[in-house]
């Protein structure tokens, strides 16, 4: 965050394109210590001060990624890194560029590794201080095709795959380490331990990263952003993120600078437009609104198969019917004595500005947040998003800083294209209507039976796929509807809830009986990676 405040001091995660490179910013982050991830490409040409970044790193990450250090046009270490003396972890094609630049071997591995592996620390590593309170045989994390044949003069090993393989090596007299596998990911038994050692330990970074901290600095970051007389119109979806941004918004600025717009795009959940405005109204904002949208969204929207499209389409409606909102509320406000609107406030996460980015050696766009590459070029309002570096659950922890209740926070994610995405294909107003049915059955049964505290999001999807079923005596020939619930910690990886099969059958039997349209569901047991959460 781009503040006045005194300068922070954090660890600067380069992303050469790994999946899991926000995962490494996010572990940083649970142990109390702020972390960015940042394209090394961009800071080439760059000194340690990185005046332009809103923190002063005391060390630098640098993260996995699926090239060959060999390759043409592989990326390489920004030339400032190693000079300087702030110390450095290279983690996988990290480990290998360290090596690499260095005078170091790194060949093709004999056998790729992506897994489990068992790792031993060599004799007298005890005292390491990448090592402290890691066990002598402790479980890894691999993803590699490539490793280290050969360690630069000055570096020694410090642990090996039972393979023999090197796992971790240091420099004997510089800061620099490195790791074949991956300290981020939780399989890896004492990655906690690893990443505590560098950062804490080694960095002597300062724990410092915690609630009451995120709230004021996003706090500030408001009212540095927005000023002292303007008004902001804050977009509301009914979900943890925009909530919790109204409540910052509001504490920043003020109820009378504040107003909540709900968006009625016709893509919520089921009897969303009175809970939300309840909601909003009963955390003390004074000023909530609805945009009455539902003809505007279906319209834009038809004959939209695409998903990418969709995203892009309803980011550009939304923003028009805030646009309009603000625009029609400029000769109220002037009778009141007020300024109009100068800013929208939006629950940008940094997650949706990294996936939409795509940015890391190789690294892909994953999907475009609709409120990030859905956006038009030119907006007539400013943007107000002080959660964009953040993660979600650090929204939840300021959520429970001010004292929202525990059903705004603790509500399952809901994407901000809403059912649009959770409706593969064209979409109709017959179509949502179903959905909706279905996934308030399967959301009711969780919260009935006590599981929905136990999953980290569940919802229902709607395919574009029909078939044959009986009912009564009766042929039918109608949808297939699928359910989803996962646990996870921040989104980026999630495994599958497993919710009792007695349950899920129960769930499916409601909702073939009781939504017409649907005469089939199924479970999605599947991870991510290699699947996201959303379908879309």
């Amino acid at each position: 965050m781009t503040l006045t405040t005194p300068v922070r001091h954090g660890i600067l995660v380069l992303d050469y394109g790994s999946q899991y490179t926000l995962l490494i910013a996010r572990r940083l982050r649970e142990l109390g210590v702020y972390a960015e991830v940042h394209d090394p490409a961009r800071l080439m040409h760059e000194t340690l001060d990185l005046t332009h970044l809103p923190f002063k790193p005391i060390g630098v990450i640098l993260s996995g990624g699926p090239d060959s250090v060999g390759e043409k046009g592989a990326r390489t270490i920004p030339h400032w890194v190693t000079p300087a003396s702030v110390p450095v972890l290279g983690i996988c094609y990290g480990l290998q560029l360290l090596a690499h630049v260095h005078g170091g071997r790194v060949r093709a591995a004999a056998k790729r590794e992506y897994g489990r592996a068992h790792m031993k620390r060599l004799a007298g590593s005890d005292t390491h201080p990448l090592m402290r309170g890691v066990p002598r045989d402790s479980v890894v994390w691999m993803s590699h095709g490539d490793d280290v044949e050969m360690l630069p003069d000055g570096w020694t090993q410090v642990a090996l795959t039972e393979g023999g393989v090197l796992a971790v090596a240091s420099h004997i007299e510089k800061p620099w380490f490195g790791l074949q596998f991956h300290p981020e990911v939780e399989h890896t038994e004492a990655g906690r331990a690893i990443l505590e050692n560098f950062a804490i330990g080694i960095c002597r970074a300062r724990p410092d990263w915690t609630a009451g901290t995120m709230v004021e600095e996003a706090v500030a970051k408001v009212r540095e952003d927005v000023g002292p007389t303007a008004r902001v119109l804050v977009a509301c979806s009914g979900g943890v993120d925009s909530t919790v941004l109204a409540a910052v918004v509001e504490k920043a600025l003020g109820p009378e600078r504040v107003t909540a717009v709900f968006c009625d795009t016709g893509l919520m959940r089921k009897d969303e437009v009175t809970w939300v405005s309840n909601a909003l109204r009963g955390m003390g904002l004074r000023d909530v609104r609805v945009i009455p949208a539902r003809d505007h969204f279906m319209a834009g929207l038809a004959g939209v198969s695409d998903p990418e499209e969709k995203r892009r389409r309803i980011g550009r409606m939304f923003i028009e019917q805030f646009e309009i909102f603000a625009r029609d509320d400029k000769k109220h406000a002037a009778s009141l004595g007020l300024p109009g609107f100068s800013h929208l406030g939006q629950g940008t996460l940094y997650p949706d500005v990294i996936e939409s980015a795509g940015h890391g050696a190789g690294a892909k766009v994953i999907k475009t947040h609709h409120n990030v590459g859905g956006l038009p070029d030119r907006l007539a309002l400013k943007l107000c998003e002080p959660f964009r570096f953040l993660f979600k659950d650090e929204v939840r922890a300021i959520g429970r800083a001010l004292g929202l209740a525990p059903e705004l926070v603790d509500r399952h994610p809901f994407p901000g294209p809403g059912l649009a995405v959770r409706i593969p294909g064209e979409l109709t107003a017959e179509r949502v209507a179903i959905l909706q049915e279905a996934d308030d059955i399967f959301i009711k049964a969780l919260r009935e039976h006590g599981l929905y505290s136990k999953v980290w999001q569940a919802f229902a999807v709607l395919l574009p796929v029909q078939t044959v079923g009986v009912m009564g005596d009766n042929r039918t020939y109608e949808s297939v509807l699928a359910l989803r619930a996962v646990t996870s910690v921040d989104g980026m990886t999630a495994d599958v809830g497993e919710l009792p099969l007695e349950f899920l059958t129960n769930v499916a039997r409601e909702i073939v009986q009781k939504v017409r349209g649907v005469n089939r569901v199924v479970y999605d047991v599947t991870s991510k990676p290699p699947a996201t959460i959303e379908w879309e």
